[in-house]
């Protein structure tokens, strides 16, 4: 029997379930979807270390993210619309550039606009059934869904899952302080997958799942890499990128992260044990990513760089997947994942939608580059936190990925990308105490999240000025990056003759793209900075 579950996108999506009349809907016809989105997980995987050994990648292990891998297609160039939360999944569920997106494509402060369209929404209106359980995004309130929609999701039998370091380490018995955690997890999914408690898929109708942890989000308890993962933080010297401090206190925190990031992976073998007891796994559209790069840490979260916007993803889907096991390297924007399920579905793509379907990448055999059209990656962003600068500005950036090059206007080089702090865009005063750094991200620098490695790379400014301008520095208008020279972005061209006509021809490309699909930055751009953007 099915039952009515609204999707409400205003408070973390709405949904409705919607019993289905005709044979087509059945879900051997049509592939169910389940998208396993992990809160602020950038590109760390044990899939990743064996094709580019040498970071950090190489001390975690990942083993149901590389299984999902192996059995489907490993993407190595998977990049997010923007490396913030709302925006990024604003952009995702309407498979469009964020900055179309209307008040969804900032942060704090953010609305869905219901006329924009999300793949769930079109799914579920075409007789799926859908739901979540945990984190799709939150802003406004189940008001603003469309029909008055009541708020339904699938946390019934809790929420402590994100916070998993902090429950773990509570519990005097580790081992069983993380069975327990994977336990709530286990019965979040099966009372969506078995609403009525018979031990069979619910209903006939195929499903739309989304499943969004927010663990690997700070903050995270200090040691619980090690003691619940056996991650040492040694084994990270010499792996982390030149611009962070390669010490004690920055490596325990990189590993206290990868820590999450393993439980994080520990879920997605509970999710494949569930969808294989009712029969469905091979009947299932499995995707696997992350909204951004890793937060409080230089050049991660909030940053166009690579560890900002390089994201994991893997799906698994044998029905539709052919020759599994390819590593796949065109570039993908995560945006591409609405009409690759809305086609998937046989569902029309709407219009509006500016991304580009991944279905002829699943029918290819071959690996590597597998269509040459997909050479390039667009990203931005405007406000993250609200109260990071004066006025509630943003800090407005586009950019253009390509195979050698990343490309960055920042369109205000005189604000300071991670925000305001004392003697930084606020009046001179002492800076934040040490603990205030690591507890409270809007003591200073409030997009860059709190964190212990945020607090030395502030409290060293002295010491180590070359760390704090790589993490908090104001930047130039333009920066050019050669990746394949360069891969961590050390030394910026944009001003050297001998690459005038490589940031030429990226910034051509790059201000085509933004004109093409309406980006207010270009067309108005006084748009984002005023109400209702600035409230």
């Amino acid at each position: 029997m099915n039952r009515i579950v609204r999707f409400a996108l205003a408070t973390a999506i709405a949904c409705i379930t919607l019993s289905c009349s005709t044979p087509s809907c059945g879900a051997a016809e049509r592939p169910n979807i389940v998208m396993a989105f992990a809160d602020d997980w950038g590109k760390y995987a044990s899939a990743y270390a064996k094709l580019q050994p040498g970071g950090p990648s190489d001390v975690i292990s990942t083993p149901h993210f590389d299984a999902i891998a192996s059995e489907g297609i490993l993407f190595t160039r998977a990049y997010v619309s923007a490396p913030s939360c709302t925006p990024c999944r604003s952009s995702l569920l309407s498979g469009q550039h964020f900055w179309r997106c209307g008040r969804a494509s900032i942060l704090q402060g953010a609305i869905w606009d219901f006329s924009n369209p999300a793949y769930p929404l079109i799914l579920e209106q075409s007789g799926y059934r859908i739901g979540h359980t945990y984190k799709v995004w939150s802003p406004g309130s189940p008001r603003d869904a469309p029909h008055g929609a009541e708020r339904t999701s699938f946390n019934n039998h809790g929420r402590k899952f994100n916070g998993f370091s902090q429950n773990a380490m509570k519990a005097e018995d580790h081992e069983a302080g993380k069975a327990a955690l994977l336990d709530e997890v286990r019965n979040n999914v099966r009372s969506f997958l078995d609403a009525d408690g018979d031990g069979a898929v619910d209903g006939d109708a195929p499903f739309c799942y989304w499943f969004g942890p927010t663990n690997c989000h700070r903050k995270w308890i200090a040691g619980s890499g090690k003691t619940l993962w056996g991650i040492d933080p040694d084994d990270l010297k010499g792996k982390l990128p030149p611009y962070l401090p390669d010490v004690d206190v920055v490596r325990e925190d990189f590993a206290d992260y990868l820590g999450e990031a393993q439980a994080f992976d520990a879920s997605l073998g509970v999710i494949l044990e569930e969808l294989r007891r009712i029969g469905q796994l091979d009947n299932t559209i499995l995707v696997v990513s992350g909204d951004h790069g890793i937060p409080g840490v230089t050049r991660g979260k909030c940053n166009l760089y690579d560890l900002g916007t390089s994201v994991p993803l893997a799906i698994r889907w044998p029905q539709g997947i052919k020759h599994p096991g390819r590593v796949v390297d065109d570039f993908v924007s995560l945006p591409d994942l609405a009409p690759t399920f809305l086609e998937a579905a046989g569902e029309r793509v709407p219009d509006v939608m500016t991304a580009k379907s991944l279905l002829n990448v699943f029918a290819s055999e071959q690996g590597g580059q597998v269509d040459p059209t997909r050479d390039a990656v667009f990203t931005g962003r405007e406000r993250h936190v609200a109260k990071a600068r004066e006025g509630n500005k943003p800090y407005p950036q586009r950019a253009i990925r390509t195979d050698q090059y990343l490309y960055i206007i920042n369109f205000a080089p005189d604000r300071w990308p991670m925000g305001d702090a004392a003697g930084y865009g606020r009046p001179d005063g002492p800076m934040p105490s040490l603990e205030l750094l690591r507890e409270n991200t809007f003591s200073a620098f409030g997009d860059l999240d709190a964190s212990p490695t945020k607090a030395w790379v502030v409290m060293h400014r002295d010491q180590d000025p070359e760390s704090f301008q790589y993490a908090v520095g104001k930047r130039p208008e333009a920066e050019l990056y050669d990746i394949q020279a360069d891969p961590h972005c050390m030394v910026n061209l944009a001003t050297d003759v001998n690459h005038r006509a490589t940031r030429e021809a990226l910034h051509e490309r790059l201000m085509s793209q933004l004109e093409q699909t309406g980006d207010p930055r270009v067309s108005d751009d006084v748009v984002f900075e005023r109400s209702p953007f600035t409230d």
